[in-house]
């Protein structure tokens, strides 16, 4: 199976929030809904404004099938180094077994890889542990304990 990437474009934002919010966790905290709440849209115009940011659909033959979010950090440690993160990986449900998710992340690591970076890292749910299984399987490693303050 053939996919493709591309950035984003406004018009795919229906398609993203409809994969965010298919699963438990994501219903319960997106609001699909048509037309979307403007806040997706000012949200999208700020991340695609944003050339630290790379919002991605993934493609098999011109269908939408998956997306993901790349934000690449500068920071002083690492002497200056670039930390990429990648962030709402999602696969429709109907494609997920298929191995996308494994070429999603070969390109995120090649992605980074070429903006510089020396680290790509991501967060889980701990509600996801199949999740963490699969990243394991792609060599990330537990290294470090994340902690949230929610603030709203």
């Amino acid at each position: 199976m053939e996919v493709t990437y591309r950035l984003a474009t406004e018009n795919d934002l229906v398609e993203i929030i409809r994969m965010l919010s298919d699963d438990k966790l994501g219903a319960l905290r997106e609001n699909f809904q048509l037309p979307l709440p403007g806040a997706y849209r000012q949200a999208f115009n700020i991340i695609a404004d944003d050339p630290h940011q790379e919002l991605t659909v993934v493609e098999v033959n011109a269908e939408i099938v998956a997306t993901f979010q790349l934000s690449f950090i500068q920071y002083l440690t690492y002497q200056g180094g670039i930390r990429a993160q990648i962030e709402a990986v999602r696969v429709k449900s109907n494609y997920r077994g298929k191995g996308i998710g494994k070429k999603i992340f070969q390109y995120a690591i090649q992605r980074a890889r070429s903006k510089g970076a020396h680290l790509l890292q991501l967060t889980t749910d701990k509600k996801r542990p199949e999740a963490k299984r699969f990243y394991e399987s792609l060599g990330f490693i537990d290294s470090h304990e994340g902690m949230k303050l929610h603030l709203r």
